[in-house]
């Protein structure tokens, strides 16, 4: 017997390119898939629209667009449009093809099949599933700086709003140390460690439920050697000071979640605090910031072991 296809809507909005983050966030709470692209160059809208079950999440929606609205000022109007059924997941699955990222990552869906690309970390994990499978401009960019900061084998380690949890994954591997994974979501706190389990990385990634700075476990693991953050604009700006004082001397932090025009008061609110700038990478309209503590005694060694796998 045929199984029934499962009714689908696509729900959109449009929103000025410094809310596009925000607005995006609030969809993958509720969507298994979301995209943006540029909706009226003139008037600097962008169009963010995912695609979800009929009647599905609503609750985490209305809460996401709600947050969204509070951090950007903004209530932009929700559309709504039925999609057919019909061969979407095939349609979804062709648009996440495996990806090669810089000169070290290759992220694939489970769908994708055959040998993994040589020379290069392959890690699997689905698109939709939390914020982070390797489409997204800011995702790209942090992975090409994780590669700049390798060689200083940094060994304490933070994923500062892990999502899926693919930079924990990628720090893991890369950098053959434990991390601490964290976010205030606890649906991303469970997906993250599903995708650690998937790439047999468990016994190397530690996902906890934190919000921010404030998680007991966040603050006890400092100081932190490497900090991966890509969130959204204002909160980074608003942790500033507790980043510059959770990083050990010398230590780095990759900034990422955030748009090009939002980057200088990013950086302007750590440079108040200390850090410097090291490195930037763009990816499309996304920006990443690699910033360095100011030198100091070496902070002491974390915790060794074997290499994962």
């Amino acid at each position: 017997m045929k199984s029934r296809a499962v009714p689908l809507e696509t729900v959109a909005l449009d929103v000025p390119a410094s809310a596009v983050p925000a607005f995006e966030a609030a969809l993958r709470a509720a969507c298994a898939t979301v995209g943006m692209f540029v909706r009226d160059e003139a008037r600097g809208l962008w169009r963010v629209e995912g695609v979800k079950e009929i009647g599905a999440a609503e609750g985490e929606l209305v809460a996401g667009l709600a947050l969204a609205a509070m951090l950007t000022g903004i209530t932009p109007a929700l559309s709504r449009q039925p999609v057919a059924a019909e061969g979407w997941a095939a349609r979804s699955y062709a648009s996440f093809p495996e990806q090669r990222i810089g000169r070290r990552f290759a992220l694939r869906g489970s769908h994708v099949t055959g040998p993994a690309a040589p020379g290069r970390i392959t890690l699997v994990l689905d698109a939709g599933a939390a914020f982070g499978s390797g489409e997204h401009g800011s995702t790209r960019g942090c992975l090409r700086a994780l590669e700049a900061v390798a060689s200083r084998r940094p060994r304490r380690v933070l994923d500062l709003g892990t999502g899926s949890g693919v930079l924990a994954m990628a720090a893991a591997r890369l950098l053959r140390r434990r991390v601490l994974a964290v976010d205030i979501d606890p649906w991303s706190v469970r997906v993250a460690a599903e995708n650690a389990r998937r790439n047999r990385l468990a016994p190397w990634i530690v996902c906890r439920r934190a919000d921010g700075w404030r998680g007991r476990e966040t603050r006890g693991g400092r100081p932190y050697d490497l900090v991966l953050a890509n969130i959204l604009a204002r909160p980074l700006c608003r942790m500033a000071r507790d980043l510059a004082t959770g990083l050990a001397p010398g230590g780095r932090a990759i900034l990422a979640g955030l748009l090009d025009n939002q980057a200088r008061a990013v950086l302007a609110a750590h440079r108040r605090v200390g850090l410097v700038l090291v490195g930037r990478w763009r990816e499309g309209p996304w920006t990443t910031l690699l910033l360095r503590a100011p030198p100091g005694q070496a902070a002491p060694g974390g915790k060794g072991g074997n290499a994962p796998p």
